[in-house]
């Protein structure tokens, strides 16, 4: 779930980040004495290089500085998603659809929060997920954490995505 403090840096970045010609995948806090803001983003075809990440960190940086919405010292951290990519968007499911997810929601289901499984499918509400106790409906809305998994066949997709 994400912090009124988190959903602030988000709103106040995101623009740059589009202007820039980046999406943003998930905007991050937290930490101990030193915590974290960790940005991720990628291109709208799911790139992002260092060179990206670089260019992209220097004006979020800029920006933080003007408008100064943390107190106290932090570290930016500006980064492509990664393979076991965080799934934080509706686009994000359709995308990897037919792929090893772990799903966590707001609320508990029948006394549980936490599912793994395959990505069925997704209307834009409803996400279907095939797991070892059988077929799971959940709401796209009550979802508070899901990521891919890294298997081999997500692996070998985007290897062969890569090389074309």
């Amino acid at each position: 779930m994400v912090s009124e403090h988190t959903k602030h840096i988000q709103d106040l970045i995101a623009p740059v980040v589009i202007d820039m010609g980046y999406e943003l995948v998930r905007v991050s806090y937290g930490g101990g004495r030193k915590p974290t803001l960790q940005i991720m983003a990628e291109r709208p075809d799911g790139t992002m290089g260092v060179d990206d990440c670089s260019k992209l960190s220097r004006e979020i940086s800029v920006l933080l500085d003007v408008e100064d919405p943390l107190s106290g010292e932090y570290l930016l951290e500006v980064s492509s998603p990664g393979i076991d990519r965080p799934l934080t968007r509706g686009k994000d499911f359709e995308r990897w659809l037919g792929f090893d997810a772990k799903i966590e929601m707001q609320d508990q289901i029948d006394g549980r929060r936490r599912y793994r499984g395959k990505l069925r499918s997704f209307d834009g509400e409803i996400l279907n997920l095939s797991t070892d106790e059988g077929d799971v409906t959940l709401r796209f809305k009550g979802i508070s954490k899901a990521k891919l998994l890294l298997t081999d066949e997500l692996l070998e997709f985007v290897q062969k995505d890569e090389r074309h």
